[in-house]
């Protein structure tokens, strides 16, 4: 079985009611970044990337962010 490192910006600003634009603006990281991490195109991952967008999200629990398939 292949494990897969699997990053929900889309489902959270869904959630939110936000954009990807949006997100950006808040965590205030390039739109471009945050569209490959929504879209999973990114190989690797920026700690603080994921920190910021868990503040400007107001996420505690990273599980929420990032999942393992």
């Amino acid at each position: 079985m292949e494990r897969k490192v699997e990053i929900r910006l889309k489902q959270l600003v869904d959630d939110r009611g936000i954009s990807l634009r949006e997100l950006a603006r808040l965590s205030d990281i390039e739109p471009s970044i945050v569209n490959k991490l929504a879209n999973n195109k990114r190989e690797k991952i920026y700690l603080p990337h994921i920190e910021r967008i868990a503040d400007a999200l107001d996420i505690d629990d990273i599980s929420e962010i990032i999942r393992l398939k």
